[in-house]
C-alpha cells in the first residue's frame, strides 16, 4: 500500500491540522448558503435567477472535479502528489469569495443584470479554487491512515472541527441584519463579511498543505507524465476510472446514498430563514431577532457536541453500516418533528427537534468518508492503482452535481408554491414551504437507508482486503 502514514495511529497533531482544512472546506460553503439571502432580499434578483446562480457553478464545478483528481493522483514533485494544490487552491478560494460579493447598489433595472452577471463569473472562479483546493485535501485524508478504526478517527476529528463553521456561519445573519455591527444596509455589511470570511478561512485552508507530511514523488514511475496532452486525455481515463469504481458496489451505494440525503437536505435548507422570519414571526426580521441564527447554530452545536461523538463510538462498537442506519432513522424522527414544532407565538419549540434532526447530515461524512477510505483499498487489490483522488472527485462529484440541481429545485420549489421574499405570503405558500422543508429530506433519507440496507464491506472484510495488498507490497519489496 502507498499510503503516506502506515502506522495505526495517526500523530494527534496531523489530525487537528487536516481538520482546520475541513473548518475553510465547510466555512465557505457554509457562509455562501447564508450570504445569498441578500441577493433576493437586498439585490432583488429574481427567484429564477437565484436558482440559476445555485445551479451553474456548481455543475461546472462538478464537471471540474474529476479532472483535478487525475491531476493530483498523478503529479510528480518534491512536495508529494496534493500539497501544492491545496495551498493554491486556498488562495483562489479566498480572494474571489471577497469579490465575489462587492456587488452594484440597486438602483436601476440594470444593476440586477450586472450584479447576476458579476456575481456569476467570480462563483465560477471561486469553485475553481474550490476544486484545485478540496480534492487534493480529500484525498489527503483518505491516504493518512490504512487502519479501519483510526479512518473513521480521522474523519471524526476533521468533522468535528469542520463542523464549527455551521456553529458560527449562521450568526453571520445577525451581524448583517443587526444595524449596531456595521449601519442598516444588509448589502454594504456583507462586502466587509465577504472579505473577513476570505482571508481568515483561506489562511486556515493552507494549514493541511503546511502541515501535513508527504513524501516525494518526483521519481514515481508509476505515475502518468503530466502534460496538456495528458491532461486532456486524461478524459478518457476518466470514463474508465468512473466505470472501474462503479463495477465496485459498495462505492456506488456510498454515493447514491449520500446524494440523496445531502441533496435532499441542500434543497431545502435555504428555507429555514424564511419559515422562522415569515411564518413564525409573519415576515419581520427584527422580530425574528436570533431565532433564524439559533435553528442553524443549536443545530451545529448539536451535531459537533453530541452526534460526531456518539457516531464514532458507535461505529467501534456495531459498525459503520449500522451506525449510519441508524443515525439516519433519528433524523427522519427529527424531520417529522420539525413539522410540529414549528409554532407560532412559540419558538424555541423548534430547538427540541435539533439533536434528533442532525444526526442525519452530522453523521453522514463521518460514516461515508471513512468507508470511501476502505473502497479504496478495494481498487487498489483489484488495479494495484492508488486512486484516492479519484475516488475523492468521483464521490464528491455526486455530491456536487447533486448540489448543483438542489441549488435550481430550490428556486423552483419557491416559483411552485408561489413563494416570493420581502413581500406578504399566502398561507398556502408558506405552508408549502413547510411541507418540502420536513418532506423532501425524509423521502431522501428512506431512499438512502433502502440502498445501503445491503451494504456487506465489513471489518473483518476489510481488514482481509488490507492483509493482502501488505503481502502484496512484501513480495513487491523481497
Amino acid at each position: 500500500m502507498s499510503n503516506i502514514n502506515t502506522p495505526n495511529k495517526i500523530p494527534m497533531g496531523q489530525k487537528i491540522a487536516f481538520g482546520l482544512g475541513m473548518l475553510a472546506n465547510q466555512m465557505f460553503p457554509a457562509a455562501l448558503g447564508i450570504f445569498m439571502v441578500v441577493l433576493v432580499q437586498d439585490y432583488k434578483i429574481p427567484t429564477w435567477m437565484w436558482g440559476i446562480l445555485f445551479f451553474l457553478p456548481r455543475i461546472f464545478d462538478s464537471i471540474t472535479d474529476p479532472i483535478m483528481g487525475f491531476i493530483s493522483d498523478n503529479t510528480r514533485s518534491i512536495w508529494g502528489r496534493r500539497r501544492q494544490y491545496v495551498f493554491l487552491g486556498a488562495i483562489i478560494m479566498g480572494v474571489s469569495f471577497a469579490l465575489m460579493w462587492q456587488l452594484q447598489a440597486v438602483n436601476i433595472e440594470e444593476s440586477i443584470n450586472y450584479n447576476f452577471t458579476y456575481f456569476l463569473i467570480w462563483s465560477l472562479v471561486f469553485y475553481v479554487g474550490l476544486t484545485v483546493f478540496s480534492v487534493p485535501y480529500v484525498a489527503m485524508g483518505y491516504e493518512m491512515s490504512d487502519d479501519f478504526h483510526e479512518r473513521t478517527n480521522i474523519m471524526a476529528i476533521a468533522q468535528w472541527i469542520g463542523q464549527w463553521a455551521w456553529v458560527i456561519a449562521p450568526w453571520f445573519w445577525v451581524v448583517m441584519y443587526d444595524e449596531n455591527w456595521f449601519g442598516n444596509d444588509t448589502a454594504e455589511t456583507t462586502k466587509y463579511l465577504g472579505v473577513w470570511v476570505g482571508v481568515i478561512f483561506a489562511l486556515l485552508a493552507m494549514v493541511p498543505a503546511i502541515f501535513i507530511k508527504s513524501e516525494s514523488t518526483l521519481d514515481d514511475d508509476n505515475l502518468t507524465p503530466l502534460s496538456l496532452k495528458t491532461i486532456g486525455g486524461s478524459l478518457k481515463q476518466i470514463s474508465e476510472n468512473f466505470k472501474e469504481a462503479f463495477k465496485i458496489e459498495a462505492f456506488r451505494k456510498l454515493c447514491f446514498s449520500t446524494f440523496l440525503i445531502f441533496n435532499a437536505f441542500n434543497t431545502v435548507a435555504g428555507f429555514s430563514f424564511f419559515i422562522v422570519v415569515y411564518y413564525l414571526f409573519e415576515g419581520s426580521t427584527e422580530a425574528a431577532g436570533l431565532w433564524p441564527t439559533l435553528l442553524g447554530s443549536i443545530g451545529a452545536l448539536s451535531t459537533t457536541f453530541l452526534v460526531i461523538p456518539t457516531v464514532a463510538k458507535m461505529s467501534l462498537k456495531i459498525g459503520k453500516k449500522k451506525t449510519f442506519l441508524v443515525s439516519q432513522g433519528i433524523s427522519v424522527i427529527g424531520y417529522l418533528m420539525l413539522w410540529f414544532l414549528f409554532i407560532p407565538g412559540k419558538p424555541y419549540m423548534f430547538l427540541f427537534a435539533l439533536p434528533f434532526f442532525s444526526f442525519g447530515i452530522g453523521s453522514l461524512f463521518t460514516i461515508m468518508m471513512s468507508m470511501t477510505s476502505d473502497i479504496i483499498d478495494i481498487d487498489e487489490l483489484n488495479t494495484g492503482k492508488r486512486r484516492e483522488g479519484v475516488f475523492g472527485a468521483i464521490y464528491w462529484w455526486m455530491v456536487k452535481f447533486g448540489f448543483a440541481i438542489a441549488g435550481l429545485l430550490t428556486g423552483a420549489i419557491m416559483s411552485l408554491v408561489g413563494f416570493v421574499p420581502d413581500t406578504i405570503n399566502s398561507e398556502a405558500s408558506i405552508t408549502g414551504i413547510r411541507l418540502f422543508y420536513s418532506g423532501l429530506p425524509i423521502l431522501g433519507t428512506l431512499g438512502a437507508i433502502w440502498i445501503m440496507r445491503n451494504y456487506d464491506h465489513t471489518e473483518e472484510k476489510a481488514r482481509a482486503v488490507s492483509r493482502e495488498l501488505d503481502a502484496r507490497s512484501a513480495q513487491n519489496n523481497s
